[in-house]
């Protein structure tokens, strides 16, 4: 069939970004998230600059990711290198906590603590104080370029600025001694490498914030695309209840209340003016819909004005909507958030976090790793022993120098000698790691030197200490 010349035939696959401009609403979730953006960003900003009394020569910032010396603290937590595994189950335990509020309640993350949220709402705060609501950021947003439009541009752009400048710094501040790096900052003597990842981080944050928006969470962002697997009937999440408020219809002038015959839903738009993704709830389930819960708010308010019952948008799951349609009451809160998916992940998180906590109790504050030295395995001495090396290499992880013995448990007859001391006792400074060579020597005759091979273990005490670690290790023989 030939195209109709009247219509628009233009196919291009790409169109024009249309900026969003949120209408401000007042209500339960807006203040929720106002409460939410302070705690998040009081965290992120201020977390640098608490202390943590360590003791002599150690950093005193509560948490710091300390690259130079390849350790991480946490208030009393010192996390070194080998130790990694602490980090990697966090990271676990905050991909299950995703896969259990996101099977809960939607995409609750994306819409209340998700950075590129929390720093999206706070700049559109920013645009709105100084460009106005909606429909003046509207107007003047159409408006031609003129001396208003400048100089509100540029107080916007300025303040969204400063908020990227001061994100970026804070990010840098969590790497090194906060104090000591803004001062060096502000003196122009701190390493290139901090102003180029501040401006990294100031350009990012003041694009995705104040230009890209929505466009990272429907674009850039993978988690809606994966949250479906999260999701099931009894997920909660936004919806719209269109068995109630259709057909839509407009309130007519002086008129009290919308016509019998018509559904709740004035078609007021108040859901889609106040989204901050452009979307109208009412067309069901999109992928850009992050649940912030202002299209609740903007609804409800609208409800208390005709006198209509709150709810008609609101927190549902589609087995509400099911029962909900055939004129039952819908199911409790508490048993659409407890059932066998949530309680497996919640399992799965508390375990994690179990073992955490356990293996951080458990942990030492001496680590050591025993090598034997393998070329050659064993040496014949000048009377006949036998002799074999071993490099240990020992970590204490403790702030005060210390003292540590060593010694074996092993068939009778062998004997520990230390390389470079008489004695079996090394001195180790705080914070260090120590390398010793180790002998274990079996005497002429003895059955462990006849033997291949005899199983032991390595053990290193604190002096005046109960503290004590131990390592298995071999003795190589001359076997038979």
């Amino acid at each position: 069939m030939p195209a109709d010349s009247s219509q628009n035939t233009d196919s291009s696959l790409y169109t024009a970004r249309e900026p969003i401009f949120p209408r401000r609403v007042k209500g339960t979730f807006r203040t929720l998230k106002w409460w939410l953006m302070a705690f998040t960003l009081g965290i992120y900003y201020l977390t640098p600059w608490i202390r943590w009394d360590r003791g002599p020569n150690m950093s005193d910032q509560a948490v710091l990711i300390d690259l130079a010396n390849r350790r991480f603290f946490f208030f009393m937590i010192e996390i070194w290198p080998h130790e990694f595994y602490f980090v990697a189950g966090l990271l676990i335990m905050a991909g299950l906590g995703l896969f259990l509020f996101t099977s809960a309640a939607g995409r609750v993350w994306c819409g209340y603590a998700c950075p590129q949220t929390v720093w999206t709402d706070l700049f559109i705060l920013v645009e709105r104080w100084v460009e106005g609501d909606r429909n003046a950021r509207l107007r003047l947003h159409r408006q031609a370029w003129d001396g208003e439009k400048l100089r509100k541009r540029l107080v916007k752009w300025l303040a969204w600025l400063a908020i990227a400048m001061a994100t970026g710094g804070a990010w840098v501040f969590y790497f090194t001694d906060a104090p000591t790096l803004l001062r060096d900052l502000l003196s122009f003597d701190a390493h290139p490498v901090a102003y180029i990842t501040i401006g990294l981080l100031t350009a990012t944050t003041f694009a995705f914030g104040g230009f890209a928006r929505e466009q990272m969470c429907i674009y850039a962002c993978p988690w809606p695309r994966i949250q479906a697997a999260m999701m099931d009937e009894d997920t909660i999440t936004i919806g719209y209840r269109d068995w109630r408020g259709e057909p839509r219809g407009k309130l007519k002038k002086g008129a009290a209340a919308p016509d019998t015959a018509q559904g709740d839903c004035i078609d007021c738009m108040a859901c889609v003016n106040v989204c901050p993704m452009g979307i109208d709830i009412r067309n069901g389930q999109q992928l850009a819909c992050i649940t912030c819960g202002l299209c609740i708010d903007a609804c409800n308010d609208t409800m208390d004005k005709i006198g209509k019952p709150r709810g008609l948008i609101d927190y549902m799951a589609l087995t509400d909507e099911t029962a909900e349609r055939a004129g039952k009451a819908p199911k409790s809160v508490w048993k659409h958030v407890f059932r066998p998916r949530t309680i497996l992940y919640t399992a799965l998180w508390a375990g994690v976090g179990l073992a955490l906590v356990v293996a951080l109790f458990l942990r030492s504050d001496i680590d050591v790793n025993v090598t034997p030295v393998r070329n050659p395995t064993f040496v014949t001495l000048s009377d006949g022993s036998i002799r074999n090396t071993y490099d240990v290499r020992l970590r204490n992880k403790y702030h005060e120098a210390r003292m540590i013995r060593f010694s074996i448990d092993a068939p009778p007859g062998l004997r520990i000698e230390l390389e470079g001391t008489p004695e079996v006792r090394v001195a180790m400074d705080a914070d260090a790691t120590l390398q010793q060579r180790v002998y274990l020597i079996a005497p002429p005759g003895s059955p462990v030197g006849a033997r291949d091979r005899t199983d032991l273990t390595m053990w290193f005490e604190v002096v005046n200490s109960s503290s004590r670690v131990s390592a298995g290790t071999v003795f190589n023989g001359k076997g038979q």
